[in-house]
């Protein structure tokens, strides 16, 4: 058998489909293996020069730190990227053929392997962000069912103080049983509501602790949440040859839809990260609406734009600004300079 040049490896939770092929893209490999002996069968056949390729899902990260650890380089593809490439019906030994073909295209973009603490804190923001999401659910429950009582809906905070006040009053219209039952969904929020104060300390103390979160909170609007999750996200930031790239990667650049002679850009094209994009945005958006008080140099650059166009378009601008300006601080290691914002 020639020599295997790559190999692409479509990932499942049992069993694992491997395509093998030599430096002229001939099949020479084809093994559907399980979970714990996959390992053992490549290291028989593939020297550590012999490059392999996954898509970037669910555990490729923790397989490619293991493929690493014993000196194979590893190359993760978004699976947009991998779908043109699979020929006629899906399976997985279809997918791993598409993997091997997508992965020797020259120009193919790939994501950086992300390292256990940065994994770390992307749990971290995940469980965080489900814990909002469930407060939020439960509290708009609980004000959906109030108010066929008679008591009026309110904001979360007003809610939260509100709640005793609904429980110890006698002539509010609430049944004992109901009483009970709102005193229950009252305990879950109170428990919800702590957790998510232990995790926001969490992120904070990660924050002050990591060089790279510090220096990056010196961007307006970016706080510990944006700075963690960033670094969650990109790392390094390394991987990319310019903060545009950076920007394009997290979904905030305009997506083209040219044809000819028309150039035509339309909205952002919210690739990547969803999460990241979104809580950049907010962070982005605080900084639009304050920026008529300030007279610095961002400031006018936002409000000239919120004033043209719309708050919102102000708000995803800035955030795709951050973006490329948190790519220069991390590249060359240096601080927030005001003075040397590009307009």
């Amino acid at each position: 058998m020639n020599k295997l040049n790559r190999i692409g490896i479509d990932l499942a939770k049992n069993v694992f489909q491997l395509h093998g092929t030599d430096r002229h893209g001939k099949v020479m490999w084809k093994r559907r293996l399980s979970r714990n002996k996959w390992i053992n069968a490549l290291q028989e056949v593939a020297t550590t020069d012999c490059d392999i390729g996954m898509e970037a899902c669910g555990g490729s990260h923790h397989w490619a730190r293991v493929l690493h650890s014993y000196g194979y380089t590893v190359k993760l593809i978004p699976p947009q990227f991998v779908k043109p490439y699979v020929k006629s019906n899906k399976n997985d030994a279809n997918d791993a053929e598409a993997i091997c073909e997508a992965m020797s295209r020259p120009h193919m973009r790939f994501v950086a392997v992300k390292t256990v603490e940065q994994q770390d804190i992307q749990a971290l923001h995940r469980i965080r962000a489900g814990l909002m999401s469930d407060r939020t659910g439960l509290a708009n429950r609980m004000r959906g069912l109030v108010a066929e009582y008679g008591v009026a809906p309110q904001t979360l905070t007003a809610l939260q103080r509100s709640i005793p006040d609904w429980l110890e009053e006698a002539d509010n219209g609430l049944s004992d049983r109901f009483r009970s039952l709102l005193h229950g969904l009252w305990v879950d929020l109170k428990y919800l509501t702590r957790r998510i104060d232990e995790l926001d300390k969490a992120i904070r103390l990660l924050a002050d602790e990591n060089a790279v979160t510090q220096r990056l909170q010196q961007l307006r609007g970016v706080g510990p949440l944006v700075a963690t999750a960033l670094v969650a996200t990109v790392g390094s930031g390394q991987q990319y040859a310019k903060g545009k790239q950076m920007a394009a990667a997290i979904g905030l650049t305009p997506r083209q839809h040219s044809s000819g002679n028309k150039d035509r850009l339309l909205g952002i094209s919210k690739r990547g990260d969803a999460y990241l994009r979104t809580i950049l945005i907010h962070g982005a958006r605080a900084v639009v609406s304050q920026a008529k008080h300030r007279d610095d140099r961002l400031s006018r650059w936002c409000t000239d734009i919120a004033r043209r166009r719309h708050p919102n378009v102000a708000a995803v601008a800035l955030a795709n600004k951050t973006v490329r300006m948190a790519w220069a601080m991390m590249k060359d290691e240096s601080d927030y300079d005001p003075e040397f914002v590009s307009t």
